[in-house]
Protein backbone atom coordinates (compact mmCIF):
# COMPACT_ATOMS: atom_id res chain seq x y z
CA UNK A 1 0.00 0.00 0.00
CA UNK A 2 1.20 3.50 -0.81
CA UNK A 3 0.19 6.28 1.55
CA UNK A 4 0.08 9.79 0.12
CA UNK A 5 0.11 12.76 2.47
CA UNK A 6 0.28 16.45 1.72
CA UNK A 7 -0.13 17.80 5.24
CA UNK A 8 -3.17 19.75 6.38
CA UNK A 9 -2.44 23.40 5.66
CA UNK A 10 -2.08 23.92 1.93
CA UNK A 11 -3.27 22.18 -1.22
CA UNK A 12 -0.70 20.25 -3.24
CA UNK A 13 -2.56 19.52 -6.47
CA UNK A 14 0.62 18.60 -8.37
CA UNK A 15 1.38 15.70 -5.99
CA UNK A 16 -2.26 14.54 -5.84
CA UNK A 17 -2.57 14.69 -9.64
CA UNK A 18 0.69 12.79 -10.19
CA UNK A 19 -0.37 10.10 -7.72
CA UNK A 20 -3.77 9.80 -9.42
CA UNK A 21 -2.10 9.38 -12.84
CA UNK A 22 0.29 6.78 -11.39
CA UNK A 23 -2.55 4.90 -9.65
CA UNK A 24 -4.49 4.80 -12.95
CA UNK A 25 -1.55 2.99 -14.58
CA UNK A 26 -1.15 0.62 -11.57
CA UNK A 27 -4.69 -0.52 -10.67
CA UNK A 28 -3.37 -3.49 -8.68
CA UNK A 29 -1.57 -1.25 -6.16
CA UNK A 30 -3.57 0.10 -3.24
CA UNK A 31 -3.10 3.84 -2.77
CA UNK A 32 -4.69 5.89 -0.01
CA UNK A 33 -4.22 9.59 0.58
CA UNK A 34 -4.63 12.34 3.11
CA UNK A 35 -4.86 15.12 0.53
CA UNK A 36 -5.88 18.25 2.43
CA UNK A 37 -7.74 21.09 0.73
CA UNK A 38 -7.32 20.27 -2.95
CA UNK A 39 -9.14 20.88 -6.20
CA UNK A 40 -7.44 17.80 -7.73
CA UNK A 41 -9.83 15.12 -6.47
CA UNK A 42 -8.35 11.70 -7.28
CA UNK A 43 -10.36 9.26 -9.37
CA UNK A 44 -8.00 6.30 -9.10
CA UNK A 45 -7.27 6.12 -5.37
CA UNK A 46 -9.21 6.62 -2.17
CA UNK A 47 -8.51 9.78 -0.22
CA UNK A 48 -9.74 12.03 2.58
CA UNK A 49 -9.03 15.67 3.33
CA UNK A 50 -7.85 15.11 6.88
CA UNK A 51 -7.00 12.23 9.22
CA UNK A 52 -6.57 12.33 12.99
CA UNK A 53 -2.97 11.63 14.12
CA UNK A 54 -3.75 8.06 15.25
CA UNK A 55 -5.10 7.20 11.79
CA UNK A 56 -2.12 8.80 10.08
CA UNK A 57 0.14 6.57 12.17
CA UNK A 58 -2.00 3.54 11.21
CA UNK A 59 -1.48 4.29 7.50
CA UNK A 60 2.23 4.96 8.04
CA UNK A 61 2.60 1.54 9.65
CA UNK A 62 0.65 -0.20 6.85
CA UNK A 63 2.43 1.56 4.00
CA UNK A 64 5.10 -0.08 1.88
CA UNK A 65 5.94 3.42 0.66
CA UNK A 66 4.94 6.98 1.56
CA UNK A 67 4.76 9.78 -1.00
CA UNK A 68 4.66 13.20 0.63
CA UNK A 69 5.43 16.89 0.66
CA UNK A 70 8.55 17.98 2.56
CA UNK A 71 6.74 18.52 5.86
CA UNK A 72 8.84 17.78 8.93
CA UNK A 73 6.09 15.88 10.77
CA UNK A 74 5.74 13.46 7.87
CA UNK A 75 9.49 13.08 7.45
CA UNK A 76 10.14 12.45 11.14
CA UNK A 77 7.30 9.90 11.32
CA UNK A 78 8.66 8.00 8.30
CA UNK A 79 12.17 7.95 9.78
CA UNK A 80 11.02 6.83 13.24
CA UNK A 81 8.73 4.13 11.81
CA UNK A 82 11.39 3.09 9.24
CA UNK A 83 9.16 3.46 6.17
CA UNK A 84 10.39 4.18 2.64
CA UNK A 85 9.58 7.80 1.80
CA UNK A 86 9.55 9.78 -1.42
CA UNK A 87 9.53 13.51 -0.81
CA UNK A 88 8.27 15.89 -3.47
CA UNK A 89 8.76 19.42 -2.18
CA UNK A 90 6.29 22.20 -2.83
CA UNK A 91 7.68 24.93 -5.08
CA UNK A 92 7.14 28.65 -4.74
CA UNK A 93 7.37 29.23 -8.52
CA UNK A 94 4.32 26.97 -8.93
CA UNK A 95 2.41 28.84 -6.19
CA UNK A 96 2.49 25.79 -3.93
CA UNK A 97 4.05 27.66 -1.00
CA UNK A 98 5.17 31.12 0.10
CA UNK A 99 8.87 30.24 -0.17
CA UNK A 100 11.14 27.46 -1.40
CA UNK A 101 11.97 26.25 2.10
CA UNK A 102 10.65 22.77 1.23
CA UNK A 103 13.07 22.56 -1.73
CA UNK A 104 15.95 23.55 0.56
CA UNK A 105 14.80 21.11 3.25
CA UNK A 106 14.50 18.30 0.70
CA UNK A 107 18.05 18.89 -0.58
CA UNK A 108 19.41 18.76 2.98
CA UNK A 109 17.40 15.62 3.76
CA UNK A 110 18.63 13.95 0.60
CA UNK A 111 22.27 14.74 1.38
CA UNK A 112 22.32 14.40 5.16
CA UNK A 113 19.66 11.79 5.94
CA UNK A 114 19.79 9.89 2.61
CA UNK A 115 16.10 10.37 1.87
CA UNK A 116 14.62 10.01 -1.61
CA UNK A 117 13.53 13.25 -3.27
CA UNK A 118 11.50 13.64 -6.46
CA UNK A 119 12.10 16.99 -8.12
CA UNK A 120 9.11 16.65 -10.46
CA UNK A 121 6.15 14.41 -11.26
CA UNK A 122 8.05 12.26 -13.77
CA UNK A 123 10.72 11.47 -11.21
CA UNK A 124 8.04 10.74 -8.60
CA UNK A 125 6.42 8.17 -10.90
CA UNK A 126 9.78 6.57 -11.72
CA UNK A 127 10.62 6.32 -8.00
CA UNK A 128 7.21 4.81 -7.24
CA UNK A 129 7.93 2.15 -9.85
CA UNK A 130 11.25 1.45 -8.06
CA UNK A 131 9.83 1.71 -4.52
CA UNK A 132 11.06 -1.73 -3.41
CA UNK A 133 14.65 -0.48 -3.65
CA UNK A 134 14.20 2.84 -1.82
CA UNK A 135 16.55 3.71 1.00
CA UNK A 136 14.94 4.06 4.43
CA UNK A 137 17.10 7.03 5.29
CA UNK A 138 19.21 7.42 8.38
CA UNK A 139 17.66 5.83 11.45
CA UNK A 140 16.48 8.19 14.16
CA UNK A 141 14.92 7.54 17.53
CA UNK A 142 11.61 8.73 18.91
CA UNK A 143 13.33 11.11 21.33
CA UNK A 144 15.83 13.88 20.76
CA UNK A 145 19.49 13.10 21.38
CA UNK A 146 21.11 14.10 24.67
CA UNK A 147 23.43 16.68 23.01
CA UNK A 148 20.43 18.32 21.30
CA UNK A 149 18.46 18.41 24.55
CA UNK A 150 21.47 19.87 26.40
CA UNK A 151 21.84 22.57 23.73
CA UNK A 152 18.15 23.44 23.88
CA UNK A 153 18.24 23.48 27.68
CA UNK A 154 21.24 25.86 27.65
CA UNK A 155 19.56 28.10 25.06
CA UNK A 156 16.36 28.29 27.13
CA UNK A 157 18.31 29.06 30.30
CA UNK A 158 20.38 31.78 28.62
CA UNK A 159 17.29 33.31 27.01
CA UNK A 160 15.47 33.31 30.36
CA UNK A 161 18.46 34.92 32.11
CA UNK A 162 18.76 37.58 29.39
CA UNK A 163 15.07 38.41 29.70
CA UNK A 164 15.38 38.70 33.46
CA UNK A 165 18.32 41.09 33.04
CA UNK A 166 16.40 43.12 30.46
CA UNK A 167 13.37 43.27 32.76
CA UNK A 168 15.57 44.48 35.60
CA UNK A 169 17.09 47.20 33.42
CA UNK A 170 13.66 48.14 32.16
CA UNK A 171 12.35 48.57 35.70
CA UNK A 172 15.40 50.63 36.69
CA UNK A 173 15.05 52.78 33.55
CA UNK A 174 11.36 53.44 34.29
CA UNK A 175 12.26 54.40 37.84
CA UNK A 176 15.01 56.75 36.62
CA UNK A 177 12.67 58.36 34.07
CA UNK A 178 10.05 58.92 36.75
CA UNK A 179 12.62 60.49 39.06
CA UNK A 180 13.82 62.88 36.33
CA UNK A 181 10.37 64.09 35.31
CA UNK A 182 9.40 67.46 36.68
CA UNK A 183 6.78 67.35 39.38
CA UNK A 184 3.34 68.03 38.09
CA UNK A 185 1.07 69.88 40.44
CA UNK A 186 -2.64 69.82 39.87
Amino acid sequence: MIFVTVGTQLPFDRLVGAMDDWAARHPGVEVFGQIGPTSAMPRHFKAVDFLPPAEVEHYFRRADCIAAHAGMGTILSALVLRRPLIIMPRRQALNEHRSDHQVTTARWLQDDLRLTVASDTEELCRLLDERQSLCLGREIGEAASTPLLDTLRQFALTTHQNRQMQSGWSLRWRGLRSALRPNKTP
